[in-house]
């Protein structure tokens, strides 16, 4: 049925760039406006905003291209870049209480994000591969953290993540007991919903291989 028959306009498309200004600074990445997606949370350096086009996430004031390249070469051991997937399904459904939200991150990286962050030096992102255990211990904690006063107890407490504690003492001991009790039902339920997001490509763990132009 045309417009012009049932008297109604078409919906106009508003570009993200309507959106830049000084609340909403440009992508690292991307250069498209980033937008607020979790408020300050403790251990955080600031809220976390996101870039509706590459995904990127900056937790608190978002700095330049090289700062954003700089923080994933800390991410790189023995040739390989891992990250972890803030488009993956375990950020969506975790939040706030995503694991990959770790007090020393200050860049949340998708694998689109990087693709366009590393051409800014003549890069190509060669091979994305899901990372299993990566994968499955980020779904494990992001479900912990649903229970748990503080976040990524599970994990910092085996070396893998750095812990946010819950402020107060009794908070800590009962983390420490909701951990033991729940870390089994928890990895039940871990494991099919990150292999059905890794499946999907929306795995919580990405490793990356790259190449020069």
């Amino acid at each position: 049925m045309s417009t012009e028959r049932t008297g109604l306009r078409p919906a106009s498309v508003v570009p993200l760039e309507a959106g830049a200004g000084p609340e909403n600074p440009p992508c690292p990445a991307c250069g498209e406006p980033l937008f607020g997606w979790i408020d300050l949370r403790p251990g955080l350096a600031g809220p976390v905003s996101r870039c509706e086009s590459c995904g990127l996430g900056v937790v608190g004031q978002a700095g330049g291209v090289e700062e954003a390249l700089a923080a994933l070469d800390r991410l790189s051991a023995g040739g390989t870049t891992r990250i972890a997937n803030r488009a993956g399904f375990a950020a969506w459904i975790g939040g706030a209480g995503w694991a990959g939200l770790e007090p020393a991150g200050r860049y949340l990286f998708t694998v689109e994000s990087v693709r366009r962050l590393v051409a800014n030096r003549d890069q190509l992102v060669t091979g994305a591969r899901w990372s299993p255990g990566a994968g499955i211990a980020t779904m494990w904690q992001t479900i912990l953290n649903g229970f748990t006063f503080g976040r990524n107890i599970a994990l910092g407490a085996l070396g893998r993540a750095k812990a946010v504690p819950a402020e107060k003492p009794w908070q800590r001991r009962l983390d420490g007991l909701i951990c033991v009790v729940v870390a089994i039902p928890a990895l039940l339920a871990a494991v099919p919903l990150e292999l059905t997001a890794a499946a999907t490509r929306r795995g919580s763990a990405t490793s990356l291989d790259f190449e020069l132009l």
